[in-house]
Parts: C-alpha cells; sequence; structure tokens
C-alpha cells in the first residue's frame, strides 16, 4: 500500500543541482555572469562572432562551430590556460611565439595551450583564436537548409 501511494505523488519540480557547491544553489555565479575575468572577456569577444555557440563543458568553456570544438578555457578563476586548436601551419606559427605551449595531450592534433592571466592578454589572443574559428569554420559541415 505505501508503495503505491508513493508512486502516486508527485512533489514540486526539482531543479538540477550542481553537487559540491552547498545546498540550495542551483547555478554556478561564474556561469551565470557568463564568466570571471579573462573568461568574460573572451565570452564576449568570441560571442559577436559568427557560428560561435559558447557551452560550459568539464569545467571549461567550449567554443563551437556547429559541433566543431575550436577552444576552451577555465571556469575557475584561478585557471588561465587557453586551449586553442589550429591547422598545422598555424600551430608550427604559434610555437614559435613565448607563452605558446604544445598541448599536452593533443598536440599532434593541432591544439596549444596560450596562458591568459588577465583581461589586457585577450586581445594578443584573439588572433589566433581567429584562425581557429575560420579552420573550424571551413571543417564544419553546412547546416541544412
Amino acid at each position: 500500500m505505501r508503495r503505491e501511494c508513493m508512486k502516486s505523488f508527485k512533489g514540486p519540480p526539482r531543479t538540477p543541482r550542481i553537487r559540491s557547491l552547498g545546498r540550495g544553489r542551483t547555478l554556478r555565479r561564474s556561469l551565470a555572469r557568463g564568466g570571471i575575468g579573462p573568461s568574460r572577456a573572451l565570452n564576449t569577444a568570441l560571442g559577436g562572432w559568427d557560428g560561435v555557440r559558447i557551452t560550459p563543458m568539464f569545467g571549461r568553456w567550449g567554443y563551437f562551430v556547429g559541433d566543431r570544438l575550436f577552444a576552451c578555457f577555465p571556469l575557475r578563476d584561478k585557471d588561465h590556460d587557453l586551449w586553442v586548436r589550429l591547422t598545422a601551419d598555424d600551430q608550427a606559427r604559434a610555437l614559435r611565439e613565448p607563452g605558446v605551449r604544445p598541448h599536452r595531450r593533443f598536440a599532434r592534433q593541432g591544439w596549444v595551450e596560450i596562458l591568459v592571466e588577465s583581461d589586457a592578454e585577450v586581445s594578443g589572443v584573439l588572433r589566433w583564436l581567429r584562425r581557429a574559428w575560420k579552420a573550424a569554420s571551413r571543417a564544419a559541415p553546412e547546416a541544412p537548409s
């Protein structure tokens, strides 16, 4: 009898909760504000580009063109490594610059890491992001009309 009563009981709808953030908080404050520090500046800049979709994923902001990921930046304010996927030629050029290093795991696929510690450094990395965006735009399939 008790089991039947529990099945028919429908309580208030539950809001999704992010684990380990305390009781009752349903959305990270940094997500609600569109990022903190350099991530907010990156989201503002890249959000205005044609076809760019910005999505939080696995503790990072993911920057997509269609289904193709072309860059990632951490959600946490204390992390500063921007991951950018470039073509082989652009990756070779980028690695000659100071502050750019091959990605720890995905260097063979064209990924590089760039430290972005302040809002002022965002303008310096936008040229590499624009190249990655163009490469991803060429590789992304056309949307059906």
